[in-house]
């Protein structure tokens, strides 16, 4: 048997002491992190600057790793695009606010947008939206359902406008119909 824990596999030393490992450098740091994940250069600024890193050496290593092309929010905001396309089937809006969210800029996340896009039915995506949240049925039954699914789709970054003429084609009996013209 071990007689203290500090013979006890498994155990950390202490860390302060003369024998201690040199601090780990933020780019470092910052590679470990982009090699689990695609991080945008804000989103790996904003964990080096919770792991205590220095603002000059998290600059150098920001700038290492662009150049290194280690981060590049291009791929970044296109990855997250079609993520949020052929994963979660989400519109153009709500695919913008999930890349600027990442610390992206606007005219980055736009061009991301109409890159991936570029290749996909609008009105497919949203009836594909719109039919699996029916669960199987064609027809919309009441006014409130109607209205929960116009709060549903619109959430997920579909146009309201679109939506509505979406909404209308599955709309069953004329008393709906009528409220909705």
């Amino acid at each position: 048997m071990f007689k203290s824990s500090r013979q006890m596999p498994g155990r950390r030393r202490d860390a302060s002491g003369p024998n201690a490992p040199p601090a780990r450098s933020a780019y470092l740091d910052g590679l470990r992190m982009l090699a689990r994940r695609e991080l945008s250069e804000a989103q790996v600024r904003q964990r080096l600057e919770r792991k205590g890193h220095a603002p000059d050496e998290i600059e150098g290593a920001i700038e290492r790793l662009r150049s290194e092309r280690a981060i590049n929010d291009e791929r970044v905001a296109e990855a997250i695009a079609h993520t949020e396309v052929v994963i979660r089937r989400r519109g153009k809006l709500r695919i913008r606010r999930q890349i600027e969210q990442a610390g992206i800029a606007p005219a980055t996340a736009k061009r991301a947008i109409d890159t991936v896009f570029g290749d996909v039915d609008d009105k497919a995506l949203l009836e594909a939206a719109l039919t699996k949240r029916l669960h199987g049925r064609t027809d919309i039954e009441t006014d409130a359902e109607f209205r929960r699914l116009y709060r549903y789709l619109v959430g997920q970054g579909f146009e309201s406008d679109r939506v509505v003429v979406a909404l209308k084609r599955h709309a069953r009996g004329r008393h709906l119909k009528s409220h909705l013209d």
